[in-house]
């Protein structure tokens, strides 16, 4: 299971993330991106949704903490 979380210094809100994996984040009221339930998707999607962020926002590690993106 991939872990993720979002460097808000980096979101602008675009809202790809919330379009692919709208379980797991959705835009607050500063329009940046927030963690749900990241349980709710599989890595796939999780990754898919990283990938999707212009800004590289998003952040996923693996189980032991290792950075696997960006």
């Amino acid at each position: 299971m991939l872990k993720v979380r979002v460097d808000r210094e980096l979101c602008t809100g675009v809202g790809n993330c919330v379009v692919i994996a709208p379980t797991v984040f959705k835009l607050d009221d500063e329009n940046k991106a927030v963690i749900l339930d990241p349980s709710s998707a599989d890595d796939d999607k999780l990754m898919s949704a990283a990938e999707s962020c212009p800004k590289q926002a998003i952040i996923i590690e693996d189980e032991k903490g290792n950075q696997v993106y960006p």
